[in-house]
């Protein structure tokens, strides 16, 4: 398996690279057809005891082990030896077979990880971090042209002040795409301090289009671009084709559970960015308004909800924190893991609050808040009618959990409350989602 999205890694000091040599041989092997293993102009390559390799003046392909020839214990392709290229045995058990593909795979997965950390370092010295970036919901939303309404077809003339509106032709469709509010900016910033790929479930041609759009000069992202079609999994996207170590590895996306379960840790879940009518029915919002039918936008300014803004202010943050001489004073950048610091962040977010939920919330409901609330560093609580409580979660001014708060001065909130500050990444001012 190689990585999908590829960092231009240079030499070692001494000129050479033995992770990127055996690599560069192992696809070469990999892309040869048995005409090719049987040419005249194969390389000689011996093997000593210590395991390096050199380049006879030879022409034929010989791998010495301690003095013997090739024993093809790197595994084969197409019945061919990957180190020697010598035809092997078509007869051979096919037990063999199968544990000479399983160290095959292995080698290429060592490759793989000796290239990430690899990359890493650099990072690392450069002070960044790498930054995975969703595209759909997250920098943009998209939308068919056939799929507007009548009151969004303004779109298509151009006749609007909306900025970031473009149509873009795509398999014979035309697409109608709005960029989010503040991402230009967003992406110069982050740009700073990590270094930047797309990851989307759309196909590739249609994620070049898109990066297009978002960066025209070719400055932020570059071709680090994974589609679905570069996906090593259905349906599900694995930070196994990104080009970093995972510890070292941040994700902006609206949606947690598309990510494996063992990269979700590495997730900063983002308020769906929703502009299109057509996006907003098919998240079940059937009796909204969209904002291309009121010819509005979600805000770019940091003090009325700029969800970019605050999640700008989180990155370098939590930056700060995963580079911070004092805390990482005798410890190897290396063996830092950026998903502790952020975790640790999002445990101050509620900080000394306690909550308590009304009874009027559906079960299933109670227990997401419940978690997440705990998850921002909230107490939670079954006992409404208790002094500690700070925060009691409503929706009905009348129940006898909000009597009590009102009459106990405590904070009457609605349940966004507590999903506005975990999209936001701080605690929200109580007035702006009070239940009274």
């Amino acid at each position: 398996m190689s990585l999908a999205v590829h960092s231009q890694i240079p030499e070692s000091s001494s000129g050479e690279n033995p992770v990127d040599d055996f690599a560069e041989f192992l696809d070469e092997v990999l892309d040869s057809d048995s005409e090719s293993f049987q040419s005249s102009k194969r390389r000689k390559v011996e093997v000593n005891c210590n395991g390096s390799s050199s380049i006879s003046s030879s022409g034929v392909l010989e791998v010495e082990k301690n003095g013997s020839l090739c024993e093809h214990l790197a595994g084969s392709y197409k019945d061919m030896c990957l180190i020697c290229g010598q035809r092997l045995d078509q007869n051979e058990n096919e037990n063999e077979k199968s544990e000479m593909e399983e160290l095959r795979v292995k080698i290429v997965r060592e490759i793989d990880l000796g290239k990430r950390n690899l990359r890493t370092k650099q990072l690392l010295q450069q002070k960044k971090l790498h930054l995975v970036l969703d595209l759909d919901h997250t920098l943009l939303n998209t939308t068919a042209a056939g799929y507007l309404t009548q009151q969004e077809r303004y779109l298509l003339e151009g006749d609007h002040k909306l900025g970031d509106v473009f149509v873009v032709r795509n398999s014979g469709v035309d697409l109608v795409t709005k960029l989010r509010p503040f991402v230009g900016m967003f992406l110069k910033e982050a740009s700073e301090m990590f270094e930047m790929s797309v990851y989307t479930m759309g196909d590739r041609p249609y994620a070049q289009q898109m990066v297009k759009l978002l960066d025209p000069k070719n400055e932020y992202i570059g071709d680090r671009v994974v589609s679905r079609d570069d996906s090593t999994r259905n349906f599900e996207k694995s930070l196994d084709v990104v080009c970093a170590k995972e510890s070292a590895v941040l994700v902006l996306d609206d949606t947690q559970h598309v990510w494996t379960e063992q990269n979700q840790e590495n997730v900063l879940l983002m308020q769906r960015y929703l502009f299109f009518r057509n996006s907003y029915d098919s998240f079940g919002y059937k009796y909204c308004v969209s904002h291309a039918e009121l010819k509005t936008d979600e805000s770019d300014a940091l003090t009325q909800g700029a969800y970019l803004a605050a999640i700008l202010q989180l990155l370098k943050h939590i930056h700060g924190m995963f580079f911070d001489d004092k805390v990482a004073a005798g410890e190897n950048l290396v063996d830092r893991d950026v998903r502790e610091v952020l975790e640790s962040v999002r445990s101050q977010v509620l900080k000394g609050c306690k909550v308590a939920f009304g009874c009027v919330l559906a079960s299933e409901a109670h227990s997401k808040l419940w978690n997440m609330a705990e998850r921002l560093g909230a107490v939670c609580s079954t006992k409404v009618m208790d002094p500690s409580v700070t925060h009691v979660i409503e929706t009905d001014v009348k129940t006898e959990s909000s009597q009590w708060a009102v009459r106990e001065k405590r904070f009457l909130v609605h349940p966004q409350w507590i999903q506005a500050a975990s999209f936001m990444w701080q605690k929200q001012p109580e007035y702006m989602y009070s239940v009274l």
